[in-house]
């Protein structure tokens, strides 16, 4: 008889609270797991980021046909180097570069011309830069000088 009430005195957690317990620690662990492994995918995966620091128009005139011009200064905020090979103007492809240009991480002041460019005062123009995977690397929206 005495062993038996030294069995019901015994205090312990039931299965349900145990197992409610173990779950929770599981979920936790789980969370910091993830947001660990997340953050260094992040780092190593790096960005691509182009940003037009100026925007200059520019009209041609001399001997021959006039073409207007607009020269962009560039510089790589992102930390991947980006190589540039697709300008758009208005959504309409450009294809003035010679060869592709690339840019490493902090590199700036490198000017590109795009030539012939029959653009008209005071009206709005969208310069993209794409780079060689076809992803948008830059963007700017300027208007031409006025008369």
């Amino acid at each position: 008889m005495m062993k038996m009430k030294v069995l019901k005195s015994k205090k312990a957690l039931s299965p349900v609270v145990a197992s409610i317990i173990l779950i929770a620690v599981t979920v936790a662990v789980s969370i910091a797991v993830a947001a660990w492994m997340g953050a260094l995918t992040i780092g190593f995966m790096g960005s691509s980021s182009i940003t037009i620091t100026d925007t200059r128009f520019y009209p041609t005139s001399g001997s021959g046909s006039p073409s207007n011009y607009i020269n962009i200064t560039l510089k790589n905020t992102g930390t991947k180097t980006v190589t540039i090979n697709q300008i758009k103007i208005n959504n309409a492809i450009k294809n003035t570069l010679v060869g592709n240009l690339t840019l490493v991480p902090g590199d700036s002041g490198r000017v590109i011309r795009i030539s012939n460019v029959d653009w008209v005062n005071g009206n709005p123009y969208k310069i993209d830069l794409y780079d060689t995977s076809g992803n948008a690397v830059g963007s700017t929206q300027q208007n031409s000088p006025g008369t």
